[in-house]
């Protein structure tokens, strides 16, 4: 196992240990062009309101100013919403935006290591043992989760991958790209565990719209990165890291490096500067990350709770229903169809799409098919979605619908009737047993998007933009994916906040005026908080927190926690 491959790096001649070989003489296919997965990313023509309902404006209108005009903010990009990261995807993202600068500029000797995996090439070296030693120490803790979280997905996208004739091993990658998240979402727009922009998810086939996003979905995301990668490793002749590097940069940048070094091998173009240092770093990190994987307890990792790998059936849904008539015939909870659906953006199955194929739990099938068939059409959908035209009048879309004005009022909670702003998004309640979910998560959608995204303009800098709403540049770097990147282009949409990712940072944090310009502070410990996340969330080191609460190495955080924390007045978000 591993352990015999820490040593090849001393004693080459151990058994088990293999020199690579001379890499071979350039020869690039000339296959498909995929350039719609290296073009930069536009904006999606379809807008969203600016303005979800007045009386809904009334619940982020005090305390959520940060700066941003209406103008910067937005609800839509790539056709879908930003949405802001919940506290583990901001965990995550410090991880998964971890680089190699400190790690050797040259990767050293370079060793096979036998018995890591039996389907994908591995080997070790300085730089694979740099991000071995980075999860095992600084990120453990977030790597933990995302062991935890692989066994509730890798059985499903090794099959599928075994399914396309592809390594088994290879859907570690998952790992890199998106720690298992189907929430994951990065600065370039890239959504769900296999982080697929807008434009190479619509090359793959899969749907988005204001609806539902296919992307996140994974086992349709899954098989459309494992066809993907097929066709990579076809245009680079079966080298498995050339077409690894090139998921991460794109097929043309690994060309073109191919060429300028006249090189084949993934190492010798990494100690180059044609690839990104994302890209240089993107294959170490997926050996490191797979290594460590198929035997955790040989670093440290015990006493892991797994989750368990979803168990379900899927059933065709012949017309629009809402996922709340969905919960009620299954017995689940609304929760549990939405996380078994993650796609649906919505509270319902998509408008327009016929024979839509929805997860319900196992063992529900035969009783929901039953139930379902007996229930009106009508009946199945409570709700329905309409954006508001110019010349509409709420008596005009009630008579049209066959609604009533004041249960969209009421719903909508609108205050003023008579002031309708064209293309706000309104809810009609179809049936009048209805319930404000469906308004409440436009509400949600809105209020994590409004005063938190900034469009940056020519001129800008992540250090003027950090400045303006009094955030660090590393803040920045984490909330938006960038690594240590500085560089940002005009139109490109960052994170600028986070009071919509931990709403209850503001009540959590009791602060006291301190001499020598810092502030102590009490932290009341949330859900998904880490020792490092509160770290980068304050700008302090995590030994430092330790100190100042006399915790073990090894201690556990709980939610109601109360810590201490000395922090520059400067550093304290809320």
């Amino acid at each position: 196992m591993y352990k015999l491959c820490r040593l090849c790096l001393l004693l080459p001649l151990l058994a088990g240990c293999l020199t690579n070989p001379a890499p071979e003489a350039v020869t690039v296919a000339q296959t498909l062009d995929l350039a719609v997965a290296e073009a930069s990313v536009g904006l999606d023509a379809a807008e969203v309101s600016d303005q979800l309902l007045a009386a809904n404006l009334a619940l982020v209108a005090e305390g959520e100013a940060s700066g941003v005009t209406d103008d910067d903010s937005t609800l839509l990009v790539d056709g879908s919403e930003i949405e802001l990261p919940d506290a583990e995807t901001l965990d995550d993202n410090q991880l998964l935006s971890v680089t190699g600068d400190a790690a050797p500029e040259d990767e050293g000797q370079t060793l096979t290591c036998i018995g890591v995996s039996d389907d994908f090439p591995v080997v070790s070296n300085a730089k694979v043992e740099f991000f071995i030693g980075y999860y095992t120490g600084r990120g453990r803790e977030v790597f933990t989760r995302w062991l935890e979280r692989s066994s509730r997905y890798l059985p499903q996208m090794r099959e599928i991958f075994a399914e396309e004739g592809l390594p088994r091993d290879l859907a570690y990658l998952a790992m890199v790209e998106s720690g298992f998240n189907v929430k994951a979402y990065s600065w370039a727009h890239a959504v769900g565990p296999w982080q697929f922009i807008q434009g190479t998810g619509r090359m793959m086939k899969m749907k988005t719209d204001w609806w539902y996003d296919e992307r996140r979905d994974f086992d349709k995301s899954t098989r459309a990165a494992a066809r993907y990668l097929k066709d990579l490793n076809r245009q680079f002749d079966g080298e498995w890291y050339l077409a690894v590097a090139s998921y991460n940069a794109g097929p043309g940048k690994i060309r073109s490096a191919v060429r300028k070094t006249n090189s084949r091998d993934f190492w010798v173009l990494s100690r180059t500067k044609h690839l990104r240092a994302e890209t240089r770093d993107y294959v170490p990190k997926l050996l490191a990350a797979l290594t460590i994987a198929r035997d955790p307890e040989s670093f440290g990792f015990t006493n892991l709770d797994y989750q368990q790998p979803y168990d379900y059936e899927v059933v065709t849904i012949p017309s629009v229903t809402d996922l709340e008539v969905v919960a009620r015939l299954t017995g689940a909870t609304y929760e549990e169809i939405k996380e078994l659906n993650p796609e649906l953006k919505r509270w319902c199955t998509p408008p327009g799409v016929d024979a839509y194929r929805l997860r319900i739990p196992a063992g529900t099938s035969t009783a929901f098919l039953d139930q379902y068939a007996q229930l009106p059409k009508a009946d199945r959908a409570n709700y329905l979605h309409y954006r508001i035209r110019s010349g509409d009048t709420l008596l005009a879309i009630a008579q049209k619908h066959n609604v009533r004005v004041a249960d969209i009022v009421s719903l909508n909670s609108i205050r003023n009737p008579r002031a309708l702003r064209v293309g706000t998004d309104l809810v009609l309640p179809l049936n009048k047993s209805y319930t404000h979910r469906a308004v409440d998560e436009l509400r949600d959608d809105f209020i994590r998007s409004r005063h938190q995204v900034y469009t940056v303009r020519n001129g800008d800098s992540l250090w003027s933009i950090s400045q303006r709403f009094s955030v660090s540049e590393q803040q920045l770097r984490v909330w938006n994916r960038l690594g240590w990147s500085n560089v940002i282009r005009p139109g490109q949409k960052l994170v600028v906040s986070a009071k919509a990712v931990k709403p209850a940072v503001k009540s959590a944090v009791k602060s006291t005026p301190a001499k020598s310009g810092t502030q102590k502070i009490a932290y009341r410990v949330q859900p998904g908080d880490t020792l490092w996340g509160i770290s980068q969330q304050f700008s302090v080191a995590t030994g430092a927190i330790r100190d100042w609460n006399n915790l073990s190495e090894n201690h556990v955080l709980h939610p109601g926690d109360v810590l201490t924390l000395h922090v520059q007045a400067s550093a304290q978000r809320g």
